[in-house]
């Protein structure tokens, strides 16, 4: 299988998880939460406002991060891009 291909799957998973993050943070927040009591710990912000400010911060991070990941194979890639003939 083509390692570029699978690069390319990789990062279309982060940039598709990376903008769930941005606008569904309190539902990430809350998945999260969900999955820390089922390993047997309590986890609670100290600010609501705060940590969905921040978690959209990392979700915007993530999507622009898989952004550049796409730009940077495309320019420097030997093989060329997915679609690139």
């Amino acid at each position: 299988m083509n390692l570029l291909l699978i690069g390319a799957a990789f990062i279309l998973a982060g940039m598709i998880f990376g903008a769930f993050v941005y606008f569904n943070a309190p539902l990430a927040i809350k998945m999260q939460m969900k999955f820390y009591e089922k390993i047997n710990w309590r986890m609670e912000p100290v600010s609501m406002q705060k940590e969905i400010k921040n978690t959209q911060i990392m979700g915007l991070f993530l999507f622009v991060f898989c952004l550049l990941a796409i730009v940077y194979i495309k320019l420097f890639s030997v093989e060329g891009w997915i679609w690139a003939p």
